[in-house]
């Protein structure tokens, strides 16, 4: 890769680095365990709300600087949520939800590096990444009723991550759990020695590579669909969808080329894994 095709971009509290496709999103608040301050909260919203239309973006791999992933709310934050009247609370909500919910929809694959512990929102973060990598010393937790309060906006995406029973369970007791468990409740995909980390990140980011980048963006709108939609209303979306993304451009591309015993165009020739 050449060092023109390396981009850095900071903003206060979260960094950006893309590396020709490939793009790195960084908490960058490493003194605080990278706890979301309101102002953390924008960034990320304007980060992926931008992420979005970049073209030349394909994979966004969401970490944290130091030695945790995201420690939820910072104290500061908490704070001053006590003196917010129910509809300044509500307005704060709202932006977060916003943030989540671009993260969860952008139309590109998300992987979740955790490199260490992921508590509250954090966990939240986890359940917005499409695949998950998470080193052996990461924590996870939904503490939020330790405090009196409920991990209501982030349960929209935790809850289909992990089933209703599982969340119940982790919900009401606001317990911590270890990576492995986090694996076997499908919060987390791989689990991974902590010196590792980077290596299989690398190899879940050229695998990503070789799919088509909209039929990514289609598959991910096929399954929040297959959890929203009723079943009739689904079964048509299904129709549609694959007839879509048949006849369209990527969909002719990479079905001729799998006939044709080449690889896809959005393939580097050198790439021996199609």
């Amino acid at each position: 890769m050449r060092a023109c095709d390396k981009t850095h971009e900071e903003m206060t509290f979260t960094q950006l680095v893309q590396t020709g496709s490939v793009v790195t999103v960084t908490l960058d608040r490493s003194e605080l365990h990278n706890a979301f301050s309101a102002e953390m909260i924008a960034e990320l919203h304007t980060r992926f709300v931008a992420l979005r239309e970049d073209a030349r973006a394909r994979v966004v791999v969401l970490t944290g600087a130091g030695t945790s992933f995201c420690a939820g709310a910072d104290l500061t934050w908490m704070r001053r949520s006590l003196e917010l009247s129910r509809e300044e609370n509500l307005a704060d909500a709202e932006r977060l939800a916003a943030m989540y919910e671009a993260i969860a929809t952008l139309p590109k694959p998300v992987i979740g590096r955790i490199n260490g512990a992921a508590v509250g929102g954090g966990a939240g973060l986890v359940a917005c990444c499409d695949i998950v990598v998470a080193a052996e010393r990461a924590k996870f937790g939904f503490s939020e009723v330790k405090l009196g309060i409920v991990p209501a906006v982030i349960a929209r995406y935790v809850v289909p991550k992990i089933g209703a029973s599982h969340a119940q369970a982790l919900f009401v007791s606001g317990r911590r759990f270890d990576a492995r468990h986090a694996q076997r409740i499908g919060l987390v995909h791989d689990v991974v020695p902590d010196a590792k980390l980077d290596a299989v990140i690398q190899e879940v980011v050229e695998d990503v590579l070789t799919s088509g980048p909209e039929a990514i963006g289609r598959a991910k709108q096929l399954v929040r669909a297959a959890l929203n939609l009723p079943a009739a209303e689904f079964t048509r979306y299904g129709v549609e969808a694959i007839a879509d993304a048949r006849t369209s451009v990527e969909g002719q591309e990479g079905l001729r080329a799998f006939l044709e015993k080449r690889k896809p165009t959005w393939v580097a020739p050198n790439d021996e894994r199609l």
